[in-house]
Parts: C-alpha cells; structure tokens; sequence
C-alpha cells in the first residue's frame, strides 16, 4: 500500500473506509511531486474491475472528506483510477489472489546478472516472493523487490 510518507500516513484511515463502504479494494494510494505539483494518488479496483464511474463517486467522496479534515499543507491534484493492467502486487492478499499468473519483478541490485525478473507466481512465503521462471524456482525476499507487478503479455 501507501510507502509511509507522513501525509499518505494521515490521508490512509480517511480514505480506506470510503473506498471500502462502496464495495471497492484500495490497491495503493500515494502522495507523490511531479515536477511543480503535488498528486494523490488513489487505485481502487473490484473483482470485474472499475469505471469511470466507480472513480468519479469514490473522487467526489474522497475530496468532500479531505476538504473537511485538511490533513495535506500543499496544495495537491487528487488522482483516481484503475491500477491498470500491470497492477501492482503490493499486500499479502495480491500474492495469494494472483498466485499462477506471470508477473513481473524489478530488484534493487541484480540477482543472477538480472535487475528483472519474469515469470509465474507460484505465491509468497514468510516474506519470500515464490515464482517459476524458465522451468526454475526463483525465491526473492520483498524487501529486495524495487516493484512486483501483473505482467501485460501481448
């Protein structure tokens, strides 16, 4: 979920219960600068995926609640949408869930020479992300994965 910077700290309980009280998943939220401006950023998903009007309601609830309570200083764009095809494998749930398909994993140093990986989920063990890639077994501890992902295969 949300990488721990303060205002995603204080913006997460705010959030999570809207999106969960519509009946969505939160996959992410971040609070990130591009360039001059600051983005929140909020991925929601459900089991047949979302729409635009699943990110409309939970943009218009979102903003009501954050206008209200004012836990960000700056000023800010706030951002809804899908996690897209490439959703990003970030709790204990989405490894289970998505166990069996090919996923993408990005290291922070290279492993074997690869900085990434690709291969079938086989699923997470005590912290231990588990795949199949090239007939082998391949164990990755999460703190050495930079980002895990569904891949999009063409």
């Amino acid at each position: 979920m949300a990488k721990g910077s303060n205002t995603e700290t204080r913006v997460l309980p705010l959030v999570l219960p809207i999106v969960e009280e519509m009946g969505l998943e939160l996959v992410d939220l971040e609070f990130v600068k591009e360039g001059a401006n600051w983005y929140l950023r909020i991925y929601i998903d459900k089991e047949n995926g979302v729409d635009i009007n699943d990110c409309e309601a939970v943009s218009k609830a979102v903003e009501a609640k954050l206008d209200a309570e004012d836990p960000i200083e700056q000023a800010y764009v706030l951002e809804v949408s899908s996690p897209g095809l490439d959703r990003p494998l970030k709790k204990e749930e989405d490894f289970a869930r998505f166990a069996g398909e090919i996923i993408d994993v990005k290291l922070y140093q290279a492993m074997n020479g690869k900085k990434t990986l690709e291969g079938k989920l086989i699923g997470l063990e005590d912290g231990v992300i588990v795949m199949e890639e090239d007939g082998k077994e391949v164990r990755i501890s999460r703190k050495d994965a930079a980002d895990v992902r569904l891949a999009v295969i063409f």
